[in-house]
């Protein structure tokens, strides 16, 4: 009669312990939620804390050690989901589908992150976390990759601001700098993590000890809390210590390759007072040129044409006067060609005259469409395409065009109509603009000069850049439209994305956006003459005509691809040890 309270207390005493247990994982996966959108520029800090992004993982990393490969699985969706709901809020305000479609994406991706994390600690339970270090730069790397590319969160550039270090990006691409960031929590996670994972299989270190209850039942209020507060400090900082004895080289070996990087960064070259110069006049017309109908359209251009006339009539003047992004909405060619709808013709007449009384080149984001049969047969549509277009106009002539050769997945391009219909329901039902893909990456002659123009989240990806760049580009010039997002973090945060484009390729670069953030970017990285946000403004800059060569522009990707293979391999190779391993013991 007396085991059934037994029975009944220990029963009790385990449910309670998943209850804690639980919440506590619950705590350090929102605590890593919070320390990575902390990372990057948020509403509470215009450009971000890159101290953050250090010891950002940390949290998820202790917890990788303490569940189960079933568990971990679980962990990583919650985490996808949570990290990238919060670090990319504002895309609910891009399209009805973007926030669920990108938020479910990275639920999915984490959720398999996690697994092979986890998958590590199992092969490689001495130093699983050189294992997953690769693992994540691979994840970072295969995440901007296919159709769903999307280099948003990429760690490295959260450090945008970091000028010496980010130097290293023209030798390994933003990759170095992941790694050397990323690597801070890895290592930290298994210095206080893997001691969990010790506890568990009962081969503790001897300097750990429970925290119980009873330890701070001996004292009463805050000199409890205080006294189990140091406690807590003082095992922490134990096991690091312990952990550092054992795996010294690999923090002397981060140590060093950090010292390096930031002394390669040091010596770089900042002085372009020698280079060649050109003027360019950015214009920022503060309106999202895609919302209402001709009224607004002509609204629209008038503006435009003010702030040009403006830039033309200030000193110095420019060479070259760049509209952003779809920045005049009637499409020119086809109301030229085909005069379909006469207050559109008639709009884009007046843009033509205005353009060929001009003395300077213009480029100008515009939708460039076309009748064509074979890409698009449906005859009540009346066979047209559309392609996310950049002209340059030469005394009224339209001398030459780039067509947007990397869609944004979903929202403007989606090529599985056949393999899912639904959702190709559910997209062209919510109003879809659904675009062409180009298929050749544009170098345009300058007054001077040589450039190329990645459309909005096209100078968020290194290979298209790096493309421009070796078919002969002397400046990059990029026309964005993040007006629709109403967010000063989501603009910082495509900002952040296109420094790392200057400095891979040694170029300098020039942005043209709807509403920010217009600035020039010097080849190392510096942000020069900022536009303020979300105001109608104009800016000439000076900007420096470099022509550097760097490993990355020639190498590419190595370093990505180069981890990305490693992990695989450790992953096959740990898995087939572990098997052979369970079966001699069986």
């Amino acid at each position: 009669m007396k085991t059934l309270p037994v029975h009944k207390n220990a029963a009790g005493g385990a449910a309670k312990s998943i209850v804690q247990s639980f919440f506590f994982n619950l705590g350090l996966t929102a605590l890593s939620v919070l320390l990575f959108a902390g990372a990057f520029p948020n509403l509470l800090f215009e450009h971000g804390l890159p101290a953050l992004a250090w010891i950002a993982y940390v949290p998820i990393f202790i917890l990788l050690y303490r569940v189960s490969l079933a568990a971990s699985v679980f962990w990583g969706a919650v985490y996808g989901y949570a990290a990238y709901g919060l670090f990319n809020y504002w895309l609910a305000a891009f399209h009805p589908l973007a926030g669920i479609i990108v938020y479910s994406i990275y639920m999915t991706y984490n959720a398999a992150l996690f697994f092979a994390l986890r998958l590590a600690v199992t092969f490689f339970p001495r130093r699983a976390y050189l294992v997953q270090w690769l693992i994540w730069l691979a994840y970072e790397y295969l995440c901007t990759k296919g159709f769903l590319g999307y280099p948003y969160g990429i760690t490295g550039y959260s450090q945008w601001r970091m000028i010496p270090l980010i130097q290293i990006a023209n030798l390994c691409g933003v990759w170095g700098v992941s790694a050397l960031v990323v690597f801070s929590s890895v290592w930290l996670g298994a210095a206080l993590g893997g001691n969990a994972l010790a506890v568990k299989n009962k081969t503790a270190n001897p300097i750990q000890k429970n925290i119980t209850t009873e330890d701070t039942e001996e004292h009463g209020g805050i000199i409890s809390l205080i006294i189990l507060k140091l406690r807590v400090f003082f095992l922490l900082k134990m096991r690091i210590a312990s952990f550092f004895r054992t795996e010294k080289v690999t923090a002397l070996c981060w140590a060093a390759a950090l010292v390096a990087a930031l002394c390669y960064g040091f010596a770089q070259p900042a002085d372009y007072s020698s280079a060649p110069t050109a003027h360019i006049a950015l214009i920022q017309h503060n309106t999202d040129p895609w919302k209402g109908g001709i009224a607004e359209y002509r609204s629209n251009y008038v503006i435009l044409k003010r702030l040009s006339d403006e830039a033309l009539a200030a000193q110095p003047k420019p060479d070259m006067v760049v509209w952003s992004e779809t920045a005049f909405v009637p499409r020119i060619y086809w109301h030229e060609t085909y005069r379909d709808d006469p207050p559109s013709w008639l709009l884009v007449k007046e843009l033509r005259e205005y353009l060929a009384a001009q003395e300077v080149p213009f480029v100008i984001g515009n939708d460039d469409a076309r009748k064509d049969p074979a890409k698009n047969p449906r005859a009540g549509e009346d066979f047209r395409i559309d392609y996310n277009a950049v002209m340059l106009f030469d005394k009224g002539k339209n001398t030459a065009v780039y067509r947007k050769l990397h869609l944004v997945p979903f929202t403007e391009h989606f090529p599985y109509e056949k393999q899912l219909p639904p959702v190709h329901r559910a997209l062209v039902n919510a109003d879809t603009h659904f675009w062409e893909k180009g298929t050749e990456a544009t170098v345009f002659s300058g007054p001077g000069f040589t450039f190329s123009t990645p459309i909005c989240f096209e100078d968020t990806f290194g290979y298209l850049s790096r493309k421009f760049v070796q078919n002969g580009a002397d400046l990059i010039v990029n026309l964005s439209n993040d007006a629709w997002s109403r967010s000063l973090p989501a603009q910082n945060q495509h900002l952040s994305m296109a420094v790392f484009r200057a400095v891979e390729n040694g170029r300098s670069m020039v942005r043209s956006t709807a509403s920010g953030q217009t600035c020039g970017i010097t080849p190392d990285g510096r942000v020069i003459a900022l536009a303020p946000p979300f105001t109608e403004a104009w800016l000439t800059i000076a900007i420096p005509i470099v022509k550097n060569d760097t490993v990355y522009t020639r190498r590419g990707d190595y370093l990505g691809i180069g981890c990305t293979i490693a992990a695989f391999s450790l992953l096959l190779l740990g898995g087939l040890a572990y098997i052979i391993t369970i079966r001699r013991k069986s």
